[in-house]
């Protein structure tokens, strides 16, 4: 694939409508992510349907204005990538079909892109991180669905080393914030709150710590901290330690399972933290030290795409275009689509 090719990538497997158009040498050309946070905050939390329609209405928008910004026509692209699972299926089928539809009009190549894969390949973008890593490379994929520790042996090949018994990471900030009394999303705002706390005034448990392997565990955790608001006052000040002493808690979990699934990832080159809750600077201070201890590089996007966005997904059609692996427009969109089920060349 020439490194002036072209690709467009979509995004809208949940709650972030997003386009992108990046060239193969990972320059980005122009991008658009547009969060849905007004639609779903009276809620406080994602619907569906509301998703599925916000895509509807907004994504064609995007893609015209990263056409537009990038200065190409799409006879121009060497290919079209979509997200196509997992996540919510409404706003799957839209980001999907308008993939494939533009795809068919201009005979372009279409990628089915796993939104896993595409926050596992961050780590190889350049210019994004600062040394893209080898293969293989140990990932922590930390989210609102998921928390997983993976070894990146190569594109479409990954082996699940360890994932979580109940909640994912992020689904624990989301409804531990929400006992706060926090708005909704609730990981970053946890994160400034516990930033005024003192976490060594809240005793809370450390779930799985120091047990072998490298699953996790978080509803004990949940549970302890409405245990912990109930025994409290429930003043400012309760809250904001209750937050440190959570958030604390999460971060010594994460480096001890971090070191643990290292171990059994012995010829790793880096260890690489992707997903929302990468975005936690408590997060991202413990697992740096956990690299430092191995002599290895912690490499982690900018904040600004650990959340979902197109970038990732526009260089994981790169990825694969470069290898031959292109999909068919009948490929149907999955909500459930495990990185151990991929494609490899």
């Amino acid at each position: 694939m020439d490194q002036g090719a072209a690709v467009l990538g979509l995004e809208s497997s949940c709650d972030e409508t997003a386009a992108a158009v990046l060239r193969a040498d990972g320059s980005i050309l122009a991008e658009a992510v547009l969060s849905q946070l007004a639609e779903h905050s009276p809620y406080g939390g994602v619907v569906p349907e509301i998703a599925a329609r916000a895509h509807l209405d907004h994504l064609p928008r995007l893609v015209a204005q990263v056409m537009a910004e990038a200065g190409l026509a799409y006879r121009d692209l060497a290919g079209v990538a979509a997200t196509a699972g997992p996540g919510l299926i409404g706003g799957l089928i839209v980001g999907s079909s308008l993939g494939k539809g533009i795809a068919l009009a201009h005979g372009l190549p279409f990628v089915a892109v796993n939104h896993l894969e595409a926050h596992a390949l961050t780590a190889t973008l350049p210019g994004i991180v600062a040394e893209p890593v080898a293969f293989p490379y140990l990932l922590l994929l930390l989210s609102g669905g998921h928390c997983q520790c993976v070894a990146v042996e190569g594109v479409g090949r990954y082996r699940r080393l360890g994932t979580t018994l109940d909640d994912a990471v992020g689904e624990a900030f989301d409804k531990s914030a929400k006992l706060l009394g926090l708005p909704w999303p609730g990981g970053p705002a946890l994160e400034r709150l516990a930033a005024t706390g003192d976490a060594a005034r809240v005793p809370l448990p450390r779930p799985l710590l120091g047990r072998a392997g490298c699953d996790f565990s978080w509803s004990g955790l949940k549970t302890a901290v409405a245990h912990a608001l109930a025994r409290s006052a429930g003043t400012d000040r309760d809250r904001a330690d209750i937050a440190a002493a959570f958030q604390a808690s999460v971060a010594v979990v994460l480096a001890d399972r971090a070191r643990h699934a290292l171990d059994m990832l012995p010829a790793t080159t880096a260890l690489v933290v992707a997903g929302g809750v990468a975005a936690n600077q408590g997060v991202r201070a413990a697992l740096a030290g956990v690299a430092a201890e191995r002599g290895l590089p912690l490499v982690a996007p900018p904040v600004r795409l650990c959340t979902d966005n197109a970038v990732m997904v526009a260089w994981a059609g790169i990825e694969r275009l470069r290898l031959g692996l292109t999909d068919a427009l009948g490929h149907a969109p999955r909500p459930r689509w495990p990185l151990e089920g991929m494609a490899a060349a």
